[in-house]
Formats: structure tokens, C-alpha cells, sequence
């Protein structure tokens, strides 16, 4: 089974990052923090890549629940999604399946919270 859902986007980079904020808050998702990793390579390390941006999403309800279920959840918290162009005009948008994920977790109650964020991210990847 895969770790993640994707699609490609007919848009550009920008469009896509912006595209995915608002499915992201359709779905009841806040972005907590935008990592460019794009510039953060270069800044740091002084190399080229190509664009790619990683959105650390929340929903706080969720977050609650599955905090509640299992205290250190927050080692694995916020769920991510990534906004890649590797080729001009060829943009990616893949997100954690959060379910994957946390199966490493024994605990029947955040498996239960993590099938709700799965079936939301996958409206948010699908409705891209």
C-alpha cells in the first residue's frame, strides 16, 4: 500500500500551492506552515532544486481526537502535503495517507481518526 495519494494539476506551481490551501480549507484543514523547500536548499545549502513546497495542515478537531487516542500522535502531527514541479508545467500534488501512516500505532481508536483524514484527503488530492 502507498504512503501517499497524488495528481497532476494543469496549472502553475504558484496556482497549485494556492489550489491546495483552499481544498485544504474546504475540507476543514488549516495550513500551519508553508516549507519552500526550493529556497530553503538554495539558502542553505547553496543548490538548485526544483520547486517544492510542503504544507503542514491541521484540523484541530481531528488533532484533538487523535491526541486523546494516543499522547505522543504529535510525533507524526500536522498531516503534510507537497506541491512539486520537477518539469516545467508538470505539477504534482501529493499528500500523506494519514492511515498508512499511523498503522504503526496500535491503537484501534487513532486508526479511526485516521480513516476520517484519509477519506479528506483524498476529496482534497482527487478534487484537484
Amino acid at each position: 500500500m502507498s504512503y501517499y495519494f497524488n495528481k497532476g494539476v494543469d496549472c502553475s506551481f504558484s496556482e497549485a500551492v494556492e489550489r491546495a490551501k483552499e481544498a485544504l480549507k474546504a475540507e476543514g484543514f488549516g495550513v500551519l506552515c508553508e516549507i519552500d523547500v526550493q529556497k530553503v536548499l538554495k539558502e542553505k545549502l547553496g543548490v538548485d532544486f526544483y520547486p517544492y513546497m510542503i504544507l503542514g495542515a491541521c484540523n484541530p478537531a481531528y488533532s484533538y481526537r487523535a491526541i486523546q487516542a494516543e499522547d505522543k500522535i504529535g510525533l507524526m502531527l500536522p498531516c503534510n502535503l507537497i506541491v512539486q514541479e520537477r518539469e516545467p508545467g508538470q505539477v504534482e500534488i501529493s499528500a500523506v495517507d494519514p492511515l498508512e501512516s499511523m498503522r504503526t500505532v496500535d491503537n484501534t481508536r487513532l486508526l479511526q481518526v485516521a480513516l476520517e483524514v484519509q477519506k479528506k484527503f483524498k476529496s482534497v488530492v482527487e478534487g484537484l
